[in-house]
């Protein structure tokens, strides 16, 4: 029997994949959480069929289905956050094929790349890697106006048909569209389901699972940085066949984003995690040294908590090798630098209104407890952790908050 065929109207989303960085301000957002938690529900809602470009694949040329994509869809959504050059792209294509119907959005505090100033921008606020459950609702509840507004208004928002008004647009037909269509969700939802079977199994530390699904989502879209990065993590966590061979297996794979060369904050933490290890394991110093240099070029570029603490733990173990005092002073004054500045980049954002909503709050406080009993400001450091304590936590997670205290508490600077 003929499968009935999918008459909804076309959303079409343009945007990146996972977690990305935005090198202008060194934030990461993760817009996986963008399109499921404000652009699918808000669509879908609508009664929209909502295919997302990145996860769209196809036997042929990419640039076929691409652009009959971008032309053919009732509605366009373009998230150029961070800068994506292909989003950006992607967006002039439709805007030189279609007069109306495009929406562009982005983070709040990114900044507009080329000149789309004078293009109406819907804008939206991460907190931290996540979108706060408040941040969501609104957002969504507004896009879905925008989206109802926008299906019923003739009037063109592109600006190559508000400048060129006698501008015609192109017309194809409608065959092999539908097949497209029906191709490119059934490879949206392989994929996604890859990913959350490999999100959830590394949560539920099942990492040798984590490291089959994600393998498997490497097969659909083999260079996608989020998926090689979540690989080289199950990978090594996994310890199959054992530690060390698990740590060289990472490596190689992680070696697919050249590290050496990256500033992405998120790769230049796995570098430093893999060597971190592999020191741990080997007790070579060479591995020690090229942990810190790529936890040091993390927190240059990012501020971000993760690579910082990391820094400053490895700071002070490499003072107690050190066989020169100048040296071993050094390192011990570099890791108190790095957590001073953890703390004056915390303090605002633990006190902000909306830190409660922030998915990744518990770390925050482990950071911040952590760096202060590295600086000797017990009381304060006290305050953090038994908030910490207090959250919802996993085994694992305290398991790791109180390895990583033991580790500083080892190897800080005597009184």
């Amino acid at each position: 029997m003929t499968e009935a065929r999918d008459d909804r109207r076309l959303c079409f989303v343009v945007m990146g994949f996972g977690k990305k960085t935005d090198y202008e301000s060194g934030r990461v957002f993760d817009l996986d959480a963008t399109y499921e938690a404000i652009i699918q529900p808000a669509a879908t809602e609508l009664g929209l069929r909502c295919i997302r470009a990145d996860e769209m694949m196809h036997s042929g040329v990419i640039d076929r289905p691409m652009f009959e994509m971008l032309y053919r869809a009732d509605l366009v959504i373009a998230d150029i956050s961070t800068g994506n050059v292909n989003a950006v792209y992607e967006l002039g294509v439709r805007h030189a094929l279609r007069p109306n119907c495009t929406i562009v959005m982005k983070e709040n505090k990114g900044k507009l790349y080329f000149d789309l100033d004078h293009v109406n921008t819907f804008q939206y606020e991460h907190l931290g890697e996540d979108i706060g459950a408040r941040e969501a609702t609104r957002a969504k509840r507004e896009l879905g106006q925008l989206i109802s507004g926008l299906l019923e208004s003739k009037q063109p928002d592109s600006p190559v048909y508000t400048f060129l008004p006698k501008l015609q647009g192109p017309r194809l037909s409608n065959e092999e569209f539908a097949e497209l269509l029906d191709e490119a969700e059934e490879a949206q939802e392989r994929l996604v389901s890859y990913i959350r079977a490999g999100q959830n199994a590394l949560k539920e530390s099942r990492a040798a699972e984590a490291a089959l699904a994600f393998g498997e989502a490497a097969k659909i879209k083999p260079t996608e940085p989020y998926i090689i990065q979540q690989l080289a993590l199950a990978t090594y966590k996994s310890e199959e066949p054992s530690k060390v061979d698990a740590l060289l297996r990472a490596w190689t794979i992680l070696a697919q984003l050249e590290p050496d060369d990256s500033n992405d904050p998120e790769t230049l933490g796995l570098a430093g995690a893999i060597r971190k290890r592999m020191h741990a394991a080997t007790k070579d110093l060479e591995q020690l040294n090229a942990a810190i240099r790529y936890y040091g070029r993390g927190f240059e570029v990012s501020r971000d908590y993760y690579n910082g603490e990391n820094l400053a733990t490895l700071f002070d173990l490499r003072a107690t090798h050190q066989a020169e005092p100048a040296e071993a002073q050094f390192d011990r004054m570099s890791a108190r630098k790095v957590r001073e500045t953890l703390v004056t980049l915390l303090r605002p954002l633990l006190a902000s209104p909306s830190f409660t909503e922030r998915a990744d709050q518990r770390w925050v406080l482990a950071t911040m407890a952590n760096a202060l009993f590295a600086l000797r400001e017990d009381d304060e450091a006290q305050k953090y952790e038994n908030l910490f304590l207090a959250s919802d936590l996993a085994k694992w997670e305290i398991d790791t908050y109180e390895q990583g205290k033991a580790d500083m508490l080892k190897n800080r600077a005597p009184s």
